[in-house]
């Protein structure tokens, strides 16, 4: 298990019934990078990765 995945489970512990848009999903990015700018490279990654779902990344 990675450290990271603690966080995953206690995301989809305490909100995995709800329902949220891509929009409020970005908004609370851009809150954390603004909050946080020594993430921004991981969540420009992450943003990156769920919007090409669909294709292979290189990046």
């Amino acid at each position: 298990m990675y450290f990271t995945d603690r966080g995953i489970e206690e995301l989809e512990q305490r909100r995995g019934d709800e329902e949220v848009t891509l929009g409020w999903l970005s908004e609370k990015l851009r809150t954390f990078v603004d909050a946080n700018p020594s993430y921004e490279e991981a969540i420009e990654r992450l943003a990156t990765f769920l919007a090409r779902d669909d294709q292979d990344i290189d990046d």
